[in-house]
């Protein structure tokens, strides 16, 4: 086995471990200066929410962002053997944020369209996605739910466009022919969808494992493009 396949080898035996919350608690101040200590990223979509996410999502995405099949240049240090050394921290990470309560104060778009964003999400999206966007564990599909519209709508533009190397076949040729407003009525629908009560942080909480973070401050907005 090469040293490119021992790099990636972490994020597959991730998939069968056993977590330490512990641990993971420990390894999520790397991800704290840009998701925030509740994992809730920015409102206006700059980062992601990752709060709630499924531990094989996070698996996965971590995984392809460290083969290059996700391009992100920021992300990608963390994905690194120096950061990441085994499969154990990976598993360990991925279990603490999803474990995480999602914000209630996540980034909206224009809910004028809502009727359209169900009708488009309900034929396009709910079959993957889940009917209310929860995702599936087994098939690694993201729990949307929740999201902040502009992520979403920058996420869903470099996937149509192609610039997602990791995308989902059946979803880039599903989604071409959608409008532009069907595409910012779907979007907003799935930022306004909530998980369950459970899933949701009561109001005003912040995360008691990291106290002294001061909550007033925001990473500045990363300039993205489109990485093919």
């Amino acid at each position: 086995m090469d040293s490119k396949d021992l790099k990636l080898e972490r994020f597959e035996q991730a998939l069968d471990l056993e977590p330490n919350i512990d641990n993971g608690r420990k390894l999520y101040r790397l991800c704290i200066a840009c998701h925030g200590p509740e994992g809730w990223g920015t409102r206006n979509g700059s980062y992601p929410q990752i709060a709630g996410q499924l531990h094989t999502v996070t698996i996965k995405q971590l995984g392809d962002i460290c083969s290059k099949q996700r391009g992100n240049p920021i992300m990608e240090a963390f994905t690194s053997p120096k950061v990441l050394d085994s499969g154990q921290a990976v598993a360990d990470l991925a279990a603490y944020i999803a474990l995480l309560p999602m914000t209630r104060d996540n980034g909206q778009g224009n809910h004028r369209d809502h009727v359209l964003g169900q009708q488009v999400y309900d034929a396009n999206c709910s079959q993957c996605h889940g009917e209310m966007g929860e995702g599936q564990i087994d098939d690694h599909i993201p729990r949307i739910q929740g999201q902040h519209f502009n992520y979403l709508m920058r996420q869903f533009s470099w996937i149509r466009g192609g610039h997602r190397r990791n995308a989902d076949k059946k979803m880039i040729k599903q989604i071409q022919n959608l409008s532009l407003r069907e595409e910012s009525a779907v979007m907003s629908y799935i930022a306004n969808l909530r998980p369950s009560e459970k899933g949701l942080a009561k109001t005003g909480w912040s995360n008691p494992d990291f106290p002294n973070f001061d909550r007033r401050w925001e990473p500045s907005s990363p300039r993205y493009k489109p990485l093919n």
